[in-house]
């Protein structure tokens, strides 16, 4: 049986992955999942797949196992559709590690001069930003940022790695990005939402820290949660594809464990579409339940299908995953990670109508406002870059379901009503809308 979800990848990639086959039978799958039986990996990829005796996704199959979901969605949190009110405050762009899925960087040698492509926030222009948002309302700030060569954890870790390859002196460099307790301290007007584990190695670099006492000392300055991403697909033979500078699957389950072991909530993602299959997002699957059996941190498990346009794989003709990849990829992540109650659909990746018929296959929480995002905009993505809680409104309404305002850790709650429709939760909160009319 052919890979079902190849993507035409050229061959100068070098991908050699299996035929995707199980001996489980495509019905038996479905039997399990409709009796909420912990699904094995081999179970995932029959329902991933529609099953590997056909050919393509089938489409009767297919909308059984959504509904499958989307009443194990209904089981576990009810029709509650959450959100967030939150901002982007991505640092630098500057990154060398070349990944092939990613536009979000820029060579770090074209900040050493004025006019220079890409962007670096001091800490003061990140306090300045969190400032103005708090003021609005906003509750969260997200930071994803690539691995600036001057940005270390703090002064002590500059110390270390001074005079050494892996640093580069602040100075030589335009805008001065400080130490990430620097930004961290700079954002912890509201609840930071930050450092992934990619990042965390980076803080590491050069010593002997480990990812726990990064942490840590993160979360003494302000951090209260750490974004999962980086994670891509969890397995090394795609990763060596894909992203081969990257941190590799261990260090990043690692780097979570480091992170519960602080104390901090985490979230998880999978980053699909491109050269990986469905065994490959199977396993993903597994070692992100596996995680959350130890950890029990992962508040929420994060879809990301692939935005292909201005990168270096949509160069190359990989165009990410269909449609009905995306809804599979949720239903099946609700249907199998059975620790982590929260399945999120990404307006900015699938769009508004996409991502509103996610939340029928699965998903209960719809992301956040976004007062800005940068990342899949570098990437091609054309789904704008905010969403005003009118917008909300008017969306979950339309399927039926209830909006509701939530804290990044899902431990506060505010169905949302009567307008004008604005953010509550947040510490200046006062339910005014987030800019003026909306």
């Amino acid at each position: 049986m052919g890979d079902l979800f190849a993507s035409d990848v050229p061959a100068s990639l070098e991908t050699d992955f299996p035929s995707v086959e199980t001996p489980v039978p495509f019905e038996n799958a479905l039997g399990s999942a409709r009796d909420g039986d912990r699904l094995t990996v081999d179970e995932a990829v029959e329902l991933l797949t529609t099953g590997t005796d056909v050919d393509g996704i089938d489409t009767e199959r297919k909308d059984v196992v959504l509904g499958t979901a989307d009443a194990r969605r209904r089981e576990v949190v009810g029709d509650d559709v959450t959100f967030v009110a939150n901002i982007n405050n991505n640092v630098t762009t500057a990154c060398d590690v070349g990944c092939l899925f990613c536009n979000f960087k820029d060579a770090p040698h074209g900040f050493k001069n004025e006019g220079g492509d890409g962007f670096t926030k001091t800490v003061e222009e990140s306090r300045e930003t969190v400032a103005e948002a708090r003021e609005r309302g906003v509750y969260e700030v997200c930071s994803v940022s690539g691995l600036h060569p001057a940005l270390v954890l703090d002064d002590e870790h500059r110390e270390a790695v001074e005079g050494s390859a892996e640093y580069t002196p602040a100075g030589d460099f335009v805008d001065d990005p400080g130490t990430y307790v620097d930004q961290i301290r700079a954002m912890n007007d509201l609840h930071v939402h930050a450092v992934t584990p990619e990042e965390a190695e980076h803080a590491r670099r050069g010593t002997e820290r480990t990812y726990r006492d990064v942490y840590e000392n993160l979360a003494d300055a302000g951090l209260d949660t750490v974004p999962g991403t980086a994670a891509e697909i969890l397995v090394d033979e795609v990763r060596d594809v894909i992203c081969p500078n990257k941190i590799d699957t261990d260090g990043w389950m690692d780097a979570m464990r480091g992170a519960a072991e602080a104390g901090l909530g985490t979230t998880a993602t999978i980053m699909y579409g491109h050269v990986e299959n469905a065994h490959h997002r199977a396993l993903h699957l597994k070692r992100v339940r596996d995680l959350q059996d130890e950890t029990d941190v992962i508040t929420e498990f994060v879809p990301l299908s692939f935005v292909h346009e201005n990168t270096p794989l949509g160069k190359r003709g990989v165009t990410g995953a269909s449609r009905a990849e995306d809804e599979l990829m949720i239903a099946v992540s609700r249907l199998f990670l059975d620790n982590i109650e929260n399945i999120q659909s990404s307006w900015v990746k699938y769009g508004d109508e996409l991502g509103l018929r996610m939340l029928e296959c699965g998903a209960n929480d719809f992301m956040g406002t976004l007062l800005s995002e940068e990342i899949t905009k570098r990437a091609g993505g054309e789904h704008g870059e905010f969403r005003s809680f009118g917008w909300y409104v008017e969306k979950v309404r339309s399927i039926d379901r209830v909006p509701v305002e939530r804290s990044t850790d899902y431990q506060k709650h505010r169905v949302v009503d009567d307008p004008p429709h604005g953010p509550a939760l947040g510490p200046d909160a006062d339910g005014t809308p987030l800019l003026d009319g909306t």
